[in-house]
């Protein structure tokens, strides 16, 4: 495996946030703080499209699943670190690690929300609520997945707002589910990791993930949470032990001025545990903005 691309998807209309449109310069933010070898950019565009089948904006969310499916196409066999954007944008990467790694592949979903809703359980129509669960097989008609997961291959991770359906679905499913306190212990996430039989990881990290006392940059945050240093300790936890099959930052919602730093950080503490063999040539660490591929919205 040799390469690093990052995948730069501006995408709002899959949140259910007021604010969601700042998602788009999160994810530029985002992106501009990592180090690639390769850069795509999906262009997205602002109007917020109409719902159709119990998804708001359906239309547009899958005009632009289709253009992240096209830039990967290019990706080879390089490491991705997808950059949203709502968590709708995880839906072709896990794709993409799934037809790489098959059954050796766990799902890590560092997250204060499971996306476990389907258009008919879910609250708000938003499919970041959904993503997940079509991961799964059993999501909204138009995004479903070429390749699923089985339950067995998600571990959720500190997951701590859930609707009834999905509090259901994670207990008929039997679900790995760990709790915020046990994450403080890293070997308690690596040991749930090693229980799926998977050798590598998709590591989905949603920002709400963090204590919201400490980055409250999230249109959609939850009391509770994981500080920095913990979820760094944790990702450093998994890479040691796992193949690192892809990486996905989600839901960076510029606003606070307290919590401009933190993301640097972040980034700067994730990116050399999950970076693989350079490829040849030198890596563009210029911070800019690379091939940009253009979806069809």
């Amino acid at each position: 495996m040799t390469g690093f691309t990052v995948v730069e998807v501006p995408q709002w209309q899959g949140s259910g946030s007021a604010t969601a449109r700042r998602l788009r310069r999160g994810a530029a933010a985002l992106a501009a703080l990592i180090p690639a070898d390769e850069r795509v950019r999906i262009e997205v565009g602002d109007e917020p499209g109409t719902a159709g089948d119990g998804v708001g904006a359906l239309g547009v969310l899958v005009r632009n699943l289709h253009a992240v499916r096209a830039a990967q196409a290019d990706v080879g066999g390089r490491t991705m670190v997808t950059v949203g954007g709502d968590c709708g944008v995880g839906l072709a990467p896990v794709e993409a690690a799934l037809a790489r790694f098959g059954a050796g592949l766990a799902v890590v979903w560092l997250d204060a929300h499971g996306g476990l809703n389907t258009p008919a359980s879910s609250p708000s129509g938003a499919v970041h609520g959904m993503v997940l669960r079509a991961l799964l097989g059993d999501g909204p008609r138009d995004l479903t997945p070429t390749r699923t997961l089985r339950p067995a291959q998600v571990v959720l991770a500190g997951v701590r707002a859930l609707d009834p359906g999905e509090r259901a679905f994670i207990e008929g499913n039997a679900i790995a589910h760990l709790d915020t306190p046990r994450l403080v212990e890293p070997s308690a996430l690596v040991d749930a990791v090693a229980a799926t039989g998977a050798h590598a990881v998709y590591l989905h990290i949603d920002l709400d993930r963090l204590d919201r006392r400490l980055f409250a940059s999230v249109g959609t945050g939850e009391p509770g949470g994981l500080t920095p240093d913990q979820l760094t300790v944790a990702v450093h936890a998994l890479a040691a032990r796992f193949t690192v099959a892809g990486l996905g930052i989600t839901k960076y919602e510029p606003g606070r001025p307290a919590d401009r730093d933190l993301p640097a950080d972040l980034v700067d503490a994730f990116v050399p545990v999950i970076r693989p063999a350079r490829s040849a040539g030198p890596p563009d660490v210029s911070r800019g903005r690379g091939p940009t591929v253009t979806g069809p919205v």
